[in-house]
């Protein structure tokens, strides 16, 4: 399972990179730099959130420390590069995002291996790959659209995304499995489409 932690995000990008391409190296460069700053003091912080058992606080440090800030962080700082020119050429929101959570899964890799816990090392990087191609999937289709009701969809789809994934961590974790499967399926509908449509 530490292997799968290890590998699914880097071949999930290469799978993603075939597919779609990639043609922004400074980008590229930048994702995997800030992404290891990010993994090593996240590493020696540990978790900002305490869960307390199966309530709130565990959806919280699902959001927080586990699955969606983990994708929201490099999204937003791409974001900030492309609004003050960082980068050239033409931008790829989700292969940023995917190559900055190629260091963070190794170091999470590395420090789940001794839980051995499904939950952490295979649901965890595929919740990861799910935000971070679902949501650029709607700012790409909110980017191309002129329609004031599809921008208003894909925001709410936005805010909506991370806030699935983080209770299909909960889910998971309440042994609530079928729900948890019911929203992880639900969570990874846009990767799917992205995919087919190709954005």
């Amino acid at each position: 399972m530490s292997i799968f932690c290890l590998l699914w995000v880097p071949l999930f990008y290469l799978l993603r990179r075939s597919i779609v391409g990639d043609s922004n190296l400074s980008g590229s460069v930048w994702a995997l730099l800030l992404g290891s700053i990010t993994a090593i003091i996240q590493f020696f912080l540990g978790y900002l959130v305490s869960p307390g058992g199966f309530g709130f606080s565990r959806f919280l440090f699902g959001f927080i420390d586990l699955v969606s800030l983990a994708v929201i962080i490099p999204l937003f700082i791409y974001f900030l590069m492309m609004l003050f020119r960082g980068l050239s050429g033409g931008g790829d929101f989700a292969n940023f995002a995917l190559l900055w959570l190629i260091p963070v899964g190794a170091l999470r890799a590395l420090g789940w291996s001794a839980f051995n816990d499904p939950i952490l090392l295979i649901l965890v990087p595929v919740l990861w790959t799910a935000l971070a191609s679902g949501i650029p999937f709607f700012i790409n289709w909110m980017l191309e659209s002129y329609n004031i009701l599809i921008s208003i969809i894909c925001v709410l789809c936005m805010l909506i995304l991370p806030v699935s994934a983080a209770a299909t961590y909960w889910a998971f974790f309440s042994q609530q499995t079928l729900f948890g499967f019911a929203l992880l399926a639900v969570t990874n509908v846009p990767l799917v489409l992205s995919f087919v449509l190709r954005r």
